[in-house]
């Protein structure tokens, strides 16, 4: 269970996890926290300290305001471009340092990506991560909820990569980013579209006139559709990775200077929308001072 405290001023998350005389220490909680102790990055949740007890380990995170699902939940008519663009920035800056560090996530979904109150988001939820060996290992198939799995792991691939981190498109399309050409752009992924294509109004007229239709919002911003089609490559080695989708056309509207930023230093909006409604409607849209970067 988590819960939030206040200590020294400082506001921190602990995870207490109740341990089981018989069985110790989850190997959950051990994986995580060793790889934690080495991960610095201002896009990766920061552990604090961990407490361990006879009946407990509590782990001491920082605070978190929310996350990417309970956040899409409170902006269900979907998000403006730029906070897409700093996002997704954020998303793939972090996955780009852990890859560096020879980290597989295995549990990218929105509920493991926190975002503060100054809209810093950051990789959280290490239980599933690895140490990617050289050469190669096989890993386990069963990683991850099965919505999130790519193909090949599906199919029961168990010598992935980094590319694993890369699949994950439940949270492009959360961002507003198009699923890509074989992928419906509606909230939960649809067989028939897999299979004959998404369709269009030249292929199924009146469609865009149906009450849960959403071509996507962030569909016309080019680059988004280039992206989403790199990352979204069923061929696992075909896949863009972290280090290079950053430097996508996609971002190219966002200033230069952010990726000089150092690793220890965030990347946050100048404020988060209020909740409800559609980001970029007149009374809940406050824009992203790209001033504060440069």
């Amino acid at each position: 269970k988590c819960g939030a405290l206040l200590i020294n001023g400082q506001l921190v998350v602990l995870k207490v996890i109740r341990l089981e005389a018989e069985e110790g220490v989850p190997f959950t909680a051990v994986r995580e926290a060793s790889l934690l102790k080495h991960l610095k990055h201002a896009n990766v949740v920061l552990l604090h300290d961990i407490i361990q007890t006879k009946e407990t380990l509590t782990f001491v995170f920082e605070y978190m305001h929310t996350d990417l699902a309970q956040y899409m939940g409170q902006h269900p008519g979907g998000l403006h471009s730029c906070n897409v663009m700093l996002f997704m920035f954020q998303l793939l800056r972090g996955l780009a340092y852990i890859h560096q560090q020879h980290i597989l996530h295995r549990d990218l979904k929105p509920q493991n990506l926190l975002i503060s109150c100054l809209g810093e988001l950051k990789l959280a939820d290490f239980g599933l991560a690895r140490a990617k060996s050289i050469p190669r290992q096989t890993y386990s198939c069963e990683v991850a909820a099965l919505w999130y799995r790519p193909p090949d792991v599906l199919l029961g691939a168990t010598d992935y990569s980094s590319d694993l981190d890369i699949w994950y498109w439940p949270i492009l399309k959360n961002l507003g980013v198009p699923a890509g050409r074989d992928y419906c752009s509606s909230h939960s992924p649809s067989p028939f579209a897999q299979v004959l294509g998404v369709p269009t109004e030249d292929t199924w007229p009146g469609l865009s006139k149906l009450p849960n239709y959403d071509p996507g919002r962030i569909y016309r911003v080019p680059g988004a559709e280039d992206l989403a089609s790199k990352m979204l490559t069923a061929f696992p080695r075909g896949r863009i990775s972290a280090q290079h989708a950053l430097l996508h056309g996609f971002f190219s509207p966002l200033p230069p200077q952010l990726y000089q930023v150092p690793a220890d230093i965030c990347i946050p909006f100048l404020s988060l929308p209020v909740p409800g409604g559609e980001e970029g409607s007149t009374h809940s849209r406050r824009e992203v001072d790209f001033s504060l970067y440069i």
